[in-house]
């Protein structure tokens, strides 16, 4: 007779206590308040995650939950990388599903199954973080008995969504009330670089003699996907960091902090700037890196040294960006 497994207990999950319209993490018969309102889903499963991250110390196993191979993944792996600002989202997110299960119940139909509560894009983006943490568990911690095989919705294709200079003018004024977000917006653009890396820039990661910018914080690195070179600064950005600088004091503390705590997403500030700004309800934070990318294009930049200053490579920028150059297929267009 073989031996039957015993379900999981169930993982800390969120629960909308609909009385007081707040979210509330509710773990077996305990009832933990976040005091995040209805409609700040973000914030509530931010807190989900840390809840989980501190309470739960996954076990070595090669039969391991899906909790403890998320949680493996977050404690030890993404404190050291790019995706750190969104690890707590989809930590959360993945675990309010996924949390009772094994991963041996991770297969193609579950995978469809997850996928379609979510976009395509979503629903990817969450199932590449739970097929990374569970390859980090394998590699890493413990060879799992069976390797799961997944399922991915297709990758969305890239939209080609950017602002113009005027909007990205409009934007900044749109958010002079809210400092952290000001900042934000110029240093995103005016570098190219991905929301997480600005969100966690410290002040010892600019050096203001030589112009350069490093993208990364000692000790620090990035993913295989997504690279994170140091960046030249130009003047324009230079001259509002020094400000920028001197009200802080001099400290050496976060970029764009938020009373001097560190910003981990943006989410209302923005969205209000972006109406008051009366910008398109597709526009995001990255949507600044598409833009820089896009004007870098159409001012006729080298495509090797503008691929160096946003932290991509040459093909990228070509395949995705390189219409907008103006000798884009010049010759090819002439020719008789």
């Amino acid at each position: 007779m073989g031996i039957i497994m015993s379900r999981p207990q169930s993982p800390p999950r969120l629960y909308l206590d609909k009385k007081r319209r707040q979210w509330v993490i509710r773990d077996g018969a305990a009832f933990v308040r976040t005091g995040c309102v209805k409609g700040d889903t973000v914030a509530a499963q931010e807190q989900l995650a840390r809840y989980i991250a501190e309470k739960h110390k996954p076990a070595p196993s090669n039969s391991p939950t899906v909790v403890d191979v998320l949680t493996a993944y977050a404690q030890e792996h993404l404190p050291d990388t790019l995706a750190t600002n969104n690890a707590a989202y989809q930590v959360a997110a993945l675990s309010e599903w996924w949390g009772d299960k094994w991963v041996s119940d991770i297969n193609p139909q579950s995978c469809r199954d997850y996928a379609s509560r979510k976009t395509p894009a979503a629903g990817r983006r969450d199932l590449e973080t739970l097929r990374a943490a569970v390859n980090y568990w394998h590699n890493k911690r413990v060879k799992l008995t069976t390797v799961p095989t997944f399922w991915m919705p297709k990758k969305p294709e890239a939209r080609d969504v950017w602002l113009k200079r005027e909007e990205i003018a409009s934007l900044v004024w749109a958010a002079r009330r809210r400092p952290h977000l000001a900042r934000f917006i110029l240093i995103a653009y005016y570098t190219g670089s991905r929301s997480g890396v600005v969100l966690a820039m410290k002040w010892d990661q600019i050096d203001f003699e030589a112009g350069i910018m490093k993208r990364l914080a000692k000790g620090r690195s990035a993913s295989k996907t997504k690279r994170a070179p140091p960046v030249r600064i130009g003047r324009r950005l230079l001259s509002h960091l020094r400000r920028w600088h001197r009200l802080d004091g001099g400290m050496n503390g976060i970029v764009c902090h938020y009373n001097g705590g560190r910003v981990i997403k943006l989410r209302r500030s923005w969205d209000g700037a972006c109406r008051r700004a009366e910008l398109p309800n597709d526009v995001t934070p990255h949507t600044l890196r598409h833009s820089r990318a896009t004007h870098l294009m159409k001012s006729g930049i080298d495509a090797w040294e503008a691929a160096g200053s946003l932290g991509m490579s040459v093909e990228t920028l070509v395949r995705v960006y390189g219409h907008h150059h103006p000798d884009y297929q010049k010759k090819a267009a002439e020719a008789r």
